[in-house]
């Protein structure tokens, strides 16, 4: 019997995790990973909250790989511009999330697969897989264990259905962490954002755009963006409401069942990629458990902003993950309904965060005046401009005005104007 080494993570800290073992089976592909000291070890049981998640490898079957993507890191703070035409005061610092970025050195890996035994046999599944320690260092195995540590607190409350589930997991021979979840769809909200904008693009190449299927479209459109924006704020509210936070979140991190936007009415966005999750409970809060390297800029800015005792930090916490949230409606605002090449999201944060410093009023002036985001503007004029009012109070300079997620859901943008 070959064995191999699994994460068990617990649920009071990020760092706390044992090792169990279970079994690594043969896949799809045919590959067997040996242990080599091809001894039989004892298997721990699973806490009672992750007694549910299957933990052996031959309760799997590997497929294809679909793909793979890196993570965005914070490389430094920078605070606000400075300059002739810049001027800002000591209680602007930590508001404003100007920071360089530049991408991790962890890869993830994703692949089809589903599983193969006991009584979910046949279920597909996305298999998520972090390198080990030799090609990913140890960031991978934090922020595999912290996946683990979220999906598996925020399941033990319910099952969301705007939340990615996570099955199960286990470890290989070379410390690779494989992590299976439900599998919620293959497009993520960039991918669906990205083909949008490549059809517009075709649409106008062909020359004259029938304004009456034009319209028809940009209708389509504008409801599949908005269920895509009511999905992922209802699947971070829920994390808010259980005290975590999701720290990652973009149009890269939901993934959704359908790309077609005829099937609207079927969409289920979920979100994913809890890598960078925060456990926000007022006991992790305490002084010294804020310390770990995965939220250590998170609440770096929360001290520059003037938040330090458990319960300012808590409310940092979650106005930082609705700017997040903004930036991605800003996204889906502008992307789906330009033409490709002509809005990305750096360009798009720079402009928001740099040109106007978040002045969305001065964004709706300067867009009025390029006809390629013609759209876009439309979009969010919609209800005497309430997409623009939605944008302005998620991205508000100061934390403290900052919507919450209930809050955002029950905006007139989403309830109605489309």
């Amino acid at each position: 019997m070959n064995l191999v080494a699994v994460h068990r993570v617990s649920l009071e800290c990020i760092s706390r995790f044992s090792l169990i073992h279970r079994e690594l089976g043969e896949g799809l592909s045919g590959r067997r990973i040996v242990n080599s000291r091809g001894r039989n070890r004892p298997i721990r049981r699973l806490h009672a909250v992750t007694a549910g998640l299957i933990t052996s490898a031959d309760s799997f079957e590997v497929g294809r790989l679909i793909g793979s993507y890196g993570f965005m890191n914070v490389t430094s703070y920078t605070g606000l511009q400075s300059g002739s035409d810049f001027e800002y005061t000591s209680d602007d610092i930590g508001r404003l999330k100007s920071q360089d970025i530049g991408e991790g050195g962890v890869k993830i890996r994703l692949y089809e697969g589903r599983i193969s035994q006991g009584p979910f046999r046949g279920t597909p599944i996305v298999f998520k897989v972090y390198p080990g320690q030799r090609a990913g260092g140890v960031e991978a195995d934090m922020m595999a264990a912290n996946e683990l540590n979220a999906h598996s607190f925020l399941q033990s409350k319910r099952l969301p259905a705007n939340l990615l589930i996570l099955v199960g997991g286990f470890e290989t021979q070379l410390g690779e962490q494989w992590l299976a979840f439900r599998d919620g769809g293959k497009d993520s909200a960039a991918d669906y954002a990205q083909t949008a904008s490549e059809k517009t693009s075709r649409a106008l190449s062909q020359g004259v755009w029938n304004p009456y299927e034009k319209e028809q479209m940009m209708k389509r459109r504008r409801n599949f963006v908005i269920k895509i924006l009511q999905g992922a704020m209802k699947g971070l509210a829920f994390m808010h409401d259980n005290d975590r936070l999701h720290q990652s979140l973009g149009p890269s991190s939901i993934v959704l069942n359908t790309p077609a936007e005829r099937e609207a009415i079927y969409l289920i966005p979920r979100l994913r990629d809890l890598a960078f999750s925060v456990d926000i409970r007022p006991s992790c809060l305490e002084e010294g458990a804020t310390s770990g390297s995965l939220s250590e800029q998170l609440w770096r800015r929360a001290t520059a902003a003037g938040a330090f005792t458990v319960f300012e930090k808590r409310a940092f916490g979650i106005a930082d993950d609705i700017y997040e949230a903004g930036l991605l409606f800003a996204y889906l605002a502008f992307v789906p309904f330009c033409e490709a090449g002509v809005m990305d999201s750096l360009s798009l944060q720079r402009l928001l965060e740099n040109t106007f410093r978040l002045d969305i009023e001065a964004v709706r002036e300067y867009c009025l005046a390029d006809e390629r985001l013609e759209e876009a503007v439309k979009f969010l004029d919609l209800g005497d401009r309430a997409g623009w009012e939605l944008l302005q109070a998620m991205l508000n300079a100061d934390h403290r005005k900052r919507p919450m997620a209930e809050a955002v859901l029950s905006h007139r943008f989403l309830n109605g104007v489309v």
